[in-house]
């Protein structure tokens, strides 16, 4: 597939990609607000989780899906320009997720993945909401979001 921006486009829209306060990100804090969790956003736990509960020791990330390899999502396609640039940065991203976890797993924390495809997907919001929060009343250390 070819890129229909010009360089200069696709250099001026990479340049706004955010990587906090992402419109999924504020979405889903406002839903677990709703639903009665309290949550902290700014953390030095490894990863600097997007959200973090301390109550339910719960670490939530709210993942890119082209920028976490979100596998058998249509927006995790790589680009055909540079192809191998972006496939070492996306690997390289995949390789520093599994190490977060395994050291958030080790120091005792359990973790949420959201994939922004099921908060931006309008059928499986609030699907996505219901069962994270019944997973943060469980006893369950991981939960990943999947879009069905």
């Amino acid at each position: 597939m070819t890129d229909f921006m010009t360089p200069k486009q696709r250099s001026r829209c990479m340049s706004r990609v955010r990587g906090k306060d992402t419109s999924p990100e504020i979405y889903l804090r406002k839903m677990l607000w709703a639903n009665g969790f309290r949550y902290r956003l700014k953390s030095k736990l490894p990863g600097k989780p997007d959200i973090v509960l301390q109550k339910h020791k719960v670490v939530i990330f709210v993942n890119g899906c082209f920028w976490h390899s979100h596998k058998g999502c249509l927006k995790s396609k790589l680009p055909s320009t540079r192809e191998e640039f972006w496939s070492n940065k996306i690997a390289s991203n995949t390789e520093r997720d599994k190490r977060n976890i395994a050291e958030l797993k080790r120091l005792g924390w359990r973790i949420a993945i959201v994939w922004e495809c099921c908060i931006k997907n309008q059928k499986s919001k609030a699907g996505t909401v219901e069962s994270l929060s019944n997973w943060i009343l469980s006893n369950s250390e991981w939960v990943e979001t999947a879009l069905d």
